[in-house]
C-alpha cells in the first residue's frame, strides 16, 4: 500500500511507501520558522520510496545541508532531506491525504521547545538530536 499527500492547492502530489521510520515532532527553531508553527510533524521514508506524481515542488535550501522542497503556488512544506542522508528524505506528516496514519513517536530539538509549547503526551523528549 501506499501513502498518498500534497499541498493545499494540489498542484504538488505525492505518494510514498508505508515504510517509514524517525516519526517524530520536531520543536527546532527552523521547523517552527519556515511552518508558521510551534512544532511539525515528520516522518522519514526512503528516497527511492518517495515520489512526486504531480507538479515540480519548489526547493530552498535552510542551511548549507539541508534542501527543503514546498509548493511554489500554496507555499505547503512537504520534505526535509540532508546531505549526509542521501538515502533517505523526511516529509510533513499533515500533507498526507490521511496524517492519522502515521502517529509520531517522539519529539525531537525539545531544548529549543517554546515555553507555552506544553507536552504531555508521554512520547519520549530528546534535547536534540534521538543519537546525541
Amino acid at each position: 500500500m501506499r501513502l498518498q499527500g500534497g499541498c493545499y492547492c494540489g498542484a504538488v502530489r505525492y505518494e510514498t511507501s508505508e515504510r517509514m521510520f524517525h516519526q517524530t515532532v520536531c520543536h527546532c527553531p527552523s521547523c517552527r520558522r519556515l511552518s508558521g508553527a510551534p512544532h511539525v510533524a515528520w516522518f522519514s521514508v526512503a528516497r527511492a520510496d518517495y515520489r512526486v506524481t504531480t507538479g515540480t515542488p519548489a526547493q530552498f535550501q535552510s542551511s548549507p545541508a539541508v534542501t527543503r522542497s514546498f509548493c511554489a503556488a500554496c507555499g505547503t512544506q512537504l520534505t526535509y532531506a540532508r546531505n549526509d542522508t542521501p538515502d533517505q528524505i523526511d516529509v510533513t506528516t499533515c500533507s498526507l491525504d490521511e496524517p492519522e496514519a502515521v502517529a509520531p513517536r517522539d519529539h525531537t530539538f525539545t531544548a529549543y521547545r517554546l515555553d507555552w509549547d506544553r507536552i504531555g503526551d508521554g512520547m519520549p523528549q530528546y534535547p536534540r538530536l534521538r543519537e546525541e
